[in-house]
Order: C-alpha cells, then structure tokens, then sequence
C-alpha cells in the first residue's frame, strides 16, 4: 500500500528515455528512436504513451510578447498498459519530420530557434514522467542554396527564431500556425541597398517555397515570394533572388 501510494505522487515511478537513432537531420527526414520505459519500485498502470516534435515560439498576448513551447506534430505509441517493478520495456518508432519544421541549425548569431522530440508518459494521478531529446534540424539542400545565395548577394544571418502565424505567398501558405524568420543584413559587398531582408520557408516534397520580407532605406517595408522545384542549381537561385532583391 505504501509503495503504491509513493508511485502514485511520482516517487520510484516508471522512467521513460528516448534514444534516437540520429540527431541531425532535415525537414522532411524520417527519424527513427527505441524508447525504453524502465519500471520504478512498484507495479504501475500508464496511461498512454506520446511523443511531440517541439520548437520555440514568439507569441503575443495582450500587447506582451513571450515565448511558449509549441507541437509540430504528436505521435500516439501506446495505449494503457502496466509495467513491473524493475521491468525493461522496448518500443521502436519511426515518424516524418513536417517539411515546415524548422532549421535550428541555421549559423545565425542570434540564434533562438530549438527544435527536440518530447516524450511523455501518462501516469493516472501521478507526475508526468518526460524525456527532451534535442535535433539539430539542418536546411533542406534547396534551403541551404537559399541561404548560400543570401551570402552571394553580401548578406549575412544575423538572427533567427519561431513567430506565431501564418505565412502567405504566392500560391502557397503554411499550415503549421508559426513560421520561422532568418534575418539577414548587409555587409560591406551587400546589393541593392536594402536594411534588412527576412527569409522564411515553406517547404515540401518537390518544391520550396520562400517569402521575402525587404525593408529599404526609403518605401518601407515589402513582400516578395518565388517558388524553386528541388533539383535547382545555386545558381538559378542566386540568379532568382538578385531579381526580387533588386
């Protein structure tokens, strides 16, 4: 009785980890993990098992900004079940990355952009046991030749987070109710005169979307989208965005 009562308030409860099979990896990617769930002192009864792809966001809120931890997407692993005292429990998972996710791995100084797979046990009237596994989501190969173009045209990534939203272009809107910006400033071989230049993705399978937010010197701010299939070269890319920056 005793024991059963300490599991309860979530002393010598069962633990969870996750152990993904890699860290670094794209939108888009599939990722693979083997979650153990080891037994605590006592028989206990979960609930349900989850998993949640996680990132960062900005948010306002009554004219106060803040930031909150937001699912991408939630995958369900298991349903109730109990587990022994001392008892090893083996779960394989292999789940999508949402071609939206975010690039954490991004080479802004500023960065603010954190991506991790969060894993949860529902223990009835018990503390949540969780697991934060972080992944360094890396760009797409047409996003990185964005971001290699953006360098081409003398700008530099300064800054990147997660803002609460939606992103509208030509065609194309994104779906997950947040969007990351990378911002970019000039350098001394910088084109075009520009202040700033915001670039934020909206990826898929075969194509990548990409809005462009440009703050000029004089004209304030304005909005330019392209749309670039997947097997594009640096080049066409560089070509593209020297037009809309221009």
């Amino acid at each position: 009785m005793f024991k059963k009562l300490l599991a309860s308030v979530g002393i010598g409860g069962a633990k969870v980890d996750t152990i993904l099979t890699k860290e670094v990896v794209s939108p888009g990617d599939t990722i693979s993990a083997n979650i153990v769930i080891t037994g605590g002192d006592t028989e206990q009864e979960i609930s349900g098992l989850d998993l949640a792809l996680m990132t960062r966001v900005k948010v306002e809120r009554d004219d106060t900004e803040m930031v909150i931890n937001k699912p991408l997407a939630q995958w369900h692993i298991a349903d109730k079940f109990v587990i022994q005292p001392g008892e090893i429990r083996e779960i394989p998972f292999e789940g999508s990355l949402p071609w939206e996710t975010p690039v954490s791995s991004n080479g802004a100084r500023n960065n603010q952009t954190r991506v991790w797979i969060a894993t949860g046990l529902n223990i009835d009237m018990a503390i949540d046991a969780s697991d934060k596994d972080p992944l360094n989501i890396i760009p797409t190969p047409t996003q990185n030749k964005v971001l290699q173009a953006m360098d081409n045209c003398g700008y530099t990534i300064f800054k990147a987070d997660v803002e609460e939203g939606q992103l509208r272009g030509h065609d194309f809107a994104s779906t997950t109710g947040c969007y990351q910006e990378l911002e970019y400033r000039p350098n001394e071989f910088a084109l075009f005169g520009l202040n700033e230049v915001e670039v934020s993705f909206v990826a898929s399978e075969h194509v990548t979307h990409v809005l462009l937010e440009l703050d000029r010197n004089f004209g304030g701010d304005s909005y330019r989208s392209l749309t670039l299939p997947n097997n594009i070269s640096l080049e066409e890319v560089t070509a593209q965005l020297k037009s809309l920056l221009g």
